[in-house]
Protein backbone atom coordinates (compact mmCIF):
# COMPACT_ATOMS: atom_id res chain seq x y z
CA UNK A 1 0.00 0.00 0.00
CA UNK A 2 1.28 3.46 -1.21
CA UNK A 3 1.85 5.74 1.77
CA UNK A 4 -0.48 9.20 1.34
CA UNK A 5 1.44 12.76 0.97
CA UNK A 6 -0.17 15.42 2.68
CA UNK A 7 2.03 18.84 2.97
CA UNK A 8 -0.39 20.96 5.54
CA UNK A 9 2.41 21.59 8.00
CA UNK A 10 5.06 22.45 5.76
CA UNK A 11 7.29 19.54 5.98
CA UNK A 12 8.66 17.13 3.78
CA UNK A 13 7.68 13.53 3.56
CA UNK A 14 10.27 10.58 3.71
CA UNK A 15 8.59 9.71 0.04
CA UNK A 16 9.92 13.20 -0.86
CA UNK A 17 12.89 13.08 0.77
CA UNK A 18 14.35 9.69 -1.08
CA UNK A 19 13.53 10.80 -4.44
CA UNK A 20 10.04 11.12 -6.18
CA UNK A 21 11.65 13.15 -9.11
CA UNK A 22 12.97 16.72 -9.34
CA UNK A 23 8.96 18.21 -10.20
CA UNK A 24 8.18 17.08 -6.47
CA UNK A 25 11.11 18.42 -4.75
CA UNK A 26 10.77 22.14 -6.63
CA UNK A 27 6.84 21.88 -5.72
CA UNK A 28 7.82 21.00 -2.37
CA UNK A 29 10.55 23.79 -2.53
CA UNK A 30 7.78 26.17 -3.57
CA UNK A 31 5.33 25.15 -0.34
CA UNK A 32 8.34 25.25 2.24
CA UNK A 33 9.06 29.48 0.74
CA UNK A 34 5.35 30.22 1.16
CA UNK A 35 5.50 28.54 4.76
CA UNK A 36 8.31 30.51 5.44
CA UNK A 37 6.84 34.13 4.38
CA UNK A 38 3.49 33.31 6.41
CA UNK A 39 5.84 32.89 9.60
CA UNK A 40 8.17 35.41 8.66
CA UNK A 41 5.43 38.25 7.51
CA UNK A 42 2.36 37.25 7.83
CA UNK A 43 1.58 36.41 4.91
CA UNK A 44 2.43 34.05 2.00
CA UNK A 45 2.40 35.13 -1.95
CA UNK A 46 -0.32 34.27 -4.08
CA UNK A 47 1.93 32.91 -6.78
CA UNK A 48 5.37 30.98 -6.10
CA UNK A 49 7.41 28.69 -8.88
CA UNK A 50 10.96 27.37 -7.89
CA UNK A 51 13.49 26.47 -10.67
CA UNK A 52 16.44 25.07 -11.52
CA UNK A 53 18.86 27.85 -12.71
CA UNK A 54 21.65 25.05 -13.66
CA UNK A 55 22.98 22.22 -12.08
CA UNK A 56 23.49 23.92 -8.82
CA UNK A 57 20.91 26.98 -8.69
CA UNK A 58 17.39 26.96 -7.68
CA UNK A 59 15.58 30.20 -7.65
CA UNK A 60 12.19 30.81 -6.00
CA UNK A 61 9.76 34.13 -7.66
CA UNK A 62 7.65 34.67 -4.84
CA UNK A 63 4.44 37.34 -6.05
CA UNK A 64 2.69 39.75 -4.45
CA UNK A 65 4.17 39.29 -0.91
CA UNK A 66 3.27 42.62 0.40
CA UNK A 67 1.34 42.55 3.45
CA UNK A 68 -1.44 45.55 3.51
CA UNK A 69 0.67 48.31 5.66
CA UNK A 70 3.47 47.64 3.14
CA UNK A 71 1.60 48.09 0.55
CA UNK A 72 0.38 51.87 1.98
CA UNK A 73 3.98 52.30 2.49
CA UNK A 74 5.15 51.88 -0.60
CA UNK A 75 1.86 54.14 -1.53
CA UNK A 76 3.79 56.73 0.90
CA UNK A 77 7.46 56.51 -0.93
CA UNK A 78 8.57 54.75 1.30
CA UNK A 79 9.94 51.75 -0.10
CA UNK A 80 13.31 51.81 0.29
CA UNK A 81 12.40 51.18 3.91
CA UNK A 82 9.89 48.25 2.82
CA UNK A 83 13.22 46.59 0.74
CA UNK A 84 15.68 47.39 3.66
CA UNK A 85 13.27 45.80 6.47
CA UNK A 86 12.17 42.83 4.15
CA UNK A 87 16.33 42.26 3.91
CA UNK A 88 16.81 42.23 7.44
CA UNK A 89 14.37 39.75 7.61
CA UNK A 90 15.47 37.53 5.04
CA UNK A 91 19.12 37.84 6.38
CA UNK A 92 18.23 37.10 9.87
CA UNK A 93 16.42 34.00 8.77
CA UNK A 94 19.14 32.39 6.84
CA UNK A 95 19.36 29.11 8.48
CA UNK A 96 15.39 29.22 8.30
CA UNK A 97 15.48 29.13 4.55
CA UNK A 98 18.33 27.11 3.69
CA UNK A 99 17.18 24.00 5.63
CA UNK A 100 14.48 23.15 3.64
CA UNK A 101 16.49 23.80 0.48
CA UNK A 102 19.18 21.29 2.41
CA UNK A 103 16.68 18.60 3.37
CA UNK A 104 14.87 18.49 0.00
CA UNK A 105 17.89 18.47 -2.49
CA UNK A 106 20.19 16.61 -0.07
CA UNK A 107 22.86 19.30 -0.96
CA UNK A 108 24.15 22.31 1.49
CA UNK A 109 23.59 25.58 0.20
CA UNK A 110 26.86 27.71 -0.47
CA UNK A 111 25.15 30.85 -0.93
CA UNK A 112 21.60 32.62 -0.36
CA UNK A 113 20.79 35.61 -2.10
CA UNK A 114 17.32 37.65 -1.49
CA UNK A 115 15.76 40.15 -3.54
CA UNK A 116 12.82 42.03 -3.91
CA UNK A 117 10.98 44.57 -6.06
CA UNK A 118 8.67 46.92 -4.79
CA UNK A 119 7.52 48.37 -7.47
CA UNK A 120 5.24 45.25 -8.30
CA UNK A 121 3.65 44.66 -5.04
CA UNK A 122 6.70 42.82 -3.17
CA UNK A 123 7.81 40.86 -6.20
CA UNK A 124 10.56 38.61 -4.49
CA UNK A 125 13.52 36.07 -5.86
CA UNK A 126 15.13 33.92 -3.26
CA UNK A 127 18.17 32.05 -4.80
CA UNK A 128 20.07 29.33 -3.37
CA UNK A 129 23.32 28.10 -4.80
CA UNK A 130 24.48 24.92 -3.96
CA UNK A 131 27.71 23.00 -3.77
CA UNK A 132 28.25 21.04 -6.53
CA UNK A 133 27.01 17.30 -6.70
CA UNK A 134 29.74 15.10 -4.94
CA UNK A 135 31.39 18.05 -2.88
CA UNK A 136 30.52 19.06 0.05
CA UNK A 137 31.32 22.35 1.82
CA UNK A 138 29.79 24.41 4.58
CA UNK A 139 26.57 25.37 4.61
CA UNK A 140 25.62 29.00 3.78
CA UNK A 141 23.11 28.35 7.50
CA UNK A 142 26.60 28.15 9.50
CA UNK A 143 27.49 31.96 8.77
CA UNK A 144 25.91 34.97 10.69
Amino acid sequence: MRKQTTMDDGQATEQELHGIGQLSVLASLSREMVRLYKEQFGRGPTKVRTSWAGPDTLVCTLENTFTPAERNLVRLGEAPRIREMRMAFQYSTVAEFCEPVERLTGRKVRAFLSGIDTAVDGLAIETFVLWPEGQDGPSRADFD
